[in-house]
């Protein structure tokens, strides 16, 4: 909903994370004569200041991303109120952007709504309840549904790598289970594989945590294979 009469409420907390906590947000619009009363619910993922939270690994990720403004990496490099401001930011921008990108190329994400500063409003992944959608590493799939959701991860991986990205943080805490559906989730750190000095070591840890959980789960996967199928749509 885009009206200006759209007014949005905080219903709670949906997730606390290292760098970032996530709300549960409704977006309505009250009847306006002829049209109906409507609403739709939302994530708000904020991202944390520097001092607030305890992401150490990203000088790994940003390697090769530049702050164009001069003053933001000065700021960020004395570690002022202002350049923690920015770095956290950043973070959200950087998966504002990975999420727009991954939703047109047909990457299993949550839609993305808009970006504020700190926040990033996307879609909320229910479980048909009313309830969030549980994360991979809750669930029990049956044998069937096991074989859907890692052909689900494998294509997802593949279209990254066809965008020269890996997920760099891949695991199946960062996957979301939606009945028959999975959406990939946390995306902040979206590593250029090329670019980035250790791409292919995130992409190859990415190819270990999903090969391990499906074959702890008795469906055998081949991580090397994996990792080789996903280079041949980054070559």
């Amino acid at each position: 909903m885009t009206e200006q009469a759209a007014i949005d409420t905080e219903l709670g907390v949906l997730k606390t994370g290292k760098e970032a906590d996530v709300f549960l947000v409704e977006r309505a619009v009250e009847a306006i004569g002829d049209n109906p009363a409507r609403s739709s619910l939302l994530a708000a993922k904020r991202y944390r200041t520097e001092e607030h939270r305890s992401f150490h690994r990203s000088t790994s990720y940003v390697e090769g991303r530049r702050t164009r403004n001069s003053r933001d990496t000065r700021a960020m490099a004395k570690k002022t109120s202002h350049g923690r401001n920015v770095a956290a930011g950043q973070w959200a921008g950087a998966e504002w952007g990975a999420l727009c990108a991954l939703w047109k190329a047909g990457v299993p994400v949550p839609y993305p709504v808009q970006v504020d500063g700190t926040e990033l409003l996307m879609e909320f992944i229910d479980d048909g309840e009313g309830g969030a959608a549980p994360r991979l590493a809750q669930v029990r799939p049956s044998k069937e549904l096991l074989g859907q959701y890692f052909e689900q991860v494998r294509h997802g991986m593949r279209e990254l790598a066809r965008a020269g990205l890996a997920h760099g943080d891949l695991s199946p805490y960062n996957v979301l289970a939606q009945g028959d559906r999975i959406v990939m989730i946390d995306l902040p750190q979206v590593v250029d594989i090329v670019g980035n000095p250790k791409g292919m070591d995130f992409l190859l840890r990415d190819c270990h945590n999903m090969a391990t959980w499906f074959t702890n789960r008795g469906l055998e996967i081949d991580e090397q294979e994996l990792f080789a199928d996903l280079l041949t749509m980054v070559f």
